[in-house]
């Protein structure tokens, strides 16, 4: 099983790499094409129709094929993607890229957690917080490099293209080392779209209000920290860093607080944070308080994923895969809708306007995580 801890754990990193490498550039992306910050929203919010597009159905190829199938060729289309971003003709290809880019991110998230919860289930003890700590620590290397990068000058297709390739390195030795679940397909008959179950919107939903402020900060942070915070362009990508190293952080010890304090204490605990450290942010926009604000929202997030994904895939008389299609449609609707609807708020009114509507995602998830009922 090493081996496939490995192999999951390197989907996991590679996803959150390239992630941080493309959207620390979007200030870039947006100067290249001409974009306005309304622009740039319609670009994200058709990466999100992609992946919502994908991710009801993933469930159901992944019961028919295998997690294993599923997630080698997505991972692989996805990375091969990437140089492509400061390639595009104009506006209206890049769209359609991220058209495609959101079909393929949806289906790689949804066969990578159904292989973390087939990993999970072999050591008998939560361990899903340990494969969303690779993907933070993806993100941070990836905003690490990003700035970097821009700090060389390296134009953008040439700096997508090393990570895009340094990922499918990565990403072709794990498809050989995945966990081999086709026997999934055995379990039960499903329809290619299944609503979810009333006990999973509860879940969803938290993971929707979790995820909705993950992409808030991942795709706007940087933005907030030039424009409202007004730090210089060589800091303002660390505000990103500071986020994502916090997630990563925390999500390392996250197993082993969760046997200690029990998963609805900690989702309680973990959201009131996230609010606080999003409230700071709001009030005091300096560069150092923002900084300190984003690290704190990051170890708010931290954990909550994960717990939504661990009580997803283990329900009863429900493969795993559906389970999490059914969870991670609802909660990376907040994701990959969150930024672009961040965005069109931004352009209406200002940025702090639009990171409250945030703050108020968080409060609600405060009241559902009361309501939520431990698996560990």
């Amino acid at each position: 099983m090493i081996k496939n801890r490995i192999a999951v754990n390197i989907l996991f990193g590679v996803n959150g790499f390239l992630f941080a490498n493309y959207t620390a550039r979007l200030p870039h992306i947006q100067s290249l094409y001409g974009m306005d910050t309304g622009d740039i929203g319609v670009s994200l919010l058709i990466m999100a129709i992609g992946a919502l597009i994908a991710m009801p159905f993933t469930g159901w190829l992944i019961v028919k094929n295998s997690s294993r199938r599923i997630a080698s060729i997505a991972g692989l289309i996805f990375c091969s993607l990437i140089p492509l971003i400061g390639a595009m003709p104009n506006g209206l290809f890049l769209n359609l890229l991220f058209l495609v880019m959101g079909l393929t991110t949806g289906m790689m998230d949804v066969a990578m957690n159904a292989q973390a919860i087939a990993v999970e289930k072999a050591y008998r003890r939560p361990i899903m917080s340990s494969f969303h700590a690779v993907f933070s620590a993806g993100m941070m290397f990836g905003a690490g490099s990003g700035v970097l990068f821009i700090y060389l000058g390296l134009n953008l297709i040439p700096h997508l293209a090393v990570v895009s390739i340094f990922a499918l390195t990565l990403v072709l030795w794990a498809v050989s080392h995945l966990v081999n679940d086709g026997n999934e397909g055995h379990q039960t008959a499903h329809t290619p779209f299944s609503l979810p179950k009333a006990s999973l919107v509860g879940v969803g939903l938290i993971a929707f209000c979790c995820m909705l402020g993950e992409g808030a900060m991942a795709n706007w942070s940087t933005l907030y920290m030039l424009n409202i915070a007004n730090a210089n362009a060589s800091f303002a990508p660390l505000g990103l860093v500071a986020f994502s190293s916090a997630m990563m952080l925390a999500r390392i010890f996250g197993d082993r607080v969760r046997k200690q304090l029990g998963d609805r204490n900690l989702l309680i605990g973990n959201s009131i944070l996230a609010g606080s450290g999003l409230g700071m942010l709001l009030l005091f926009p300096h560069p150092v308080v923002v900084l300190i604000g984003f690290f704190l929202v990051g170890l708010g997030l931290s954990v909550i994923v994960p717990i939504a994904y661990s009580t997803a895939g283990n329900m009863p008389d429900l493969p795993a895969s559906v389970g999490i299609g059914m969870v991670t449609t609802i909660g990376y609707s907040g994701l990959l809708l969150g930024p672009p609807i961040i965005g069109f708020l931004a352009e209406w009114q200002n940025m702090q306007i639009a990171l409250s509507f945030t703050l108020l995602l968080f409060v609600l998830m405060i009241g559902l995580s009361f309501r939520f009922k431990s698996v560990y």
